[in-house]
């Protein structure tokens, strides 16, 4: 005979899949299922730590038990970076992605706070500038409703930027367009980046600012943009949430040896 709290946590299985409790709906409180008789405060709990062991529920200090999205965010790779969408339009990466994912937003769900502040060693790097340099920081928190999805600051030199759209730390996208159609507007048009991915485990403040879930590792994103002649336009640090975005990338696979070929 299986024990209390399994037969507990397999009722709210069968419950979750079946669609009673949807994606984002909370699971009872604790006190709540104990005062209806359900089981001992440690039953319960011990049911709700073997749902969000089979992943299919987050539990997170503050908001509860919550389930799971069945489908987590579409983050594309290079189309959401596609000048049609921010030069002629008005869609911005994080836009992009909820529309290559069919989910709703608005613009407000980017908040942003801009500052000036010393480059260390990672930015001044990533944008060619001694350490210690003066530089922009706009640092946005990113939203799917009320549950945040990634953060992500983008790092510029006071040259490029001073006076435009992109330090004004209204919430929302810097603009129609968001940041590159300002760089654009300011003569500065991106022509190509480079990214790089990496997993690492969350800070405590990376825990809470994102809501995350125990245990649950974030996707570290580094990302340099670069004008055709190679200036560094924007260095950008991003932490997404590992279990809300399945990344997405379509290329034309390289072939170097043909290449060579050509410019014999």
């Amino acid at each position: 005979m299986a024990p209390k709290w399994r037969e507990l946590a397999d009722r709210f299985a069968e419950q979750i899949k079946g669609g009673q409790y949807p994606p984002g709906a909370q699971l009872p409180q604790i006190r709540e299922l104990v005062e209806a008789g359900e089981g001992s405060k440690e039953t319960v709990h011990k049911a709700y730590k073997a749902l969000e062991a089979e992943g299919l529920v987050t539990s997170t200090r503050g908001h509860g038990t919550v389930v799971r999205p069945r489908a987590a965010l579409k983050r594309l790779g290079i189309a959401r970076y596609d000048k049609a969408k921010w030069r002629d339009g008005d869609e911005v990466a994080f836009i992009a992605d909820r529309v290559a994912s069919g989910r709703a937003y608005k613009r407000n769900e980017q908040t942003q706070t801009v500052s000036r502040v010393e480059a260390d060693s990672l930015v001044a790097e990533g944008l060619g500038v001694p350490v210690g340099s003066e530089v922009y920081a706009r640092a946005r928190l990113v939203k799917e409703g009320v549950q945040p999805t990634h953060t992500l600051t983008s790092y510029y030199r006071p040259e490029h930027v001073e006076g435009t759209r992109i330090v004004d730390p209204t919430p929302g996208p810097a603009g129609r367009g968001g940041g590159y159609r300002v760089l654009y507007d300011a003569g500065y048009e991106i022509d190509h980046m480079r990214e790089a991915l990496f997993a690492r485990i969350p800070t405590a403040d990376e825990v809470q600012l994102l809501q995350l879930p125990a245990g649950e590792p974030v996707v570290e994103l580094h990302r340099t943009t670069y004008t055709a002649d190679g200036t560094v336009v924007e260095f950008a640090v991003g932490v997404h949430a590992a279990s809300r975005f399945a990344w997405e990338y379509d290329f034309k696979v390289p072939d170097s040896a043909q290449d060579r070929k050509g410019q014999e």
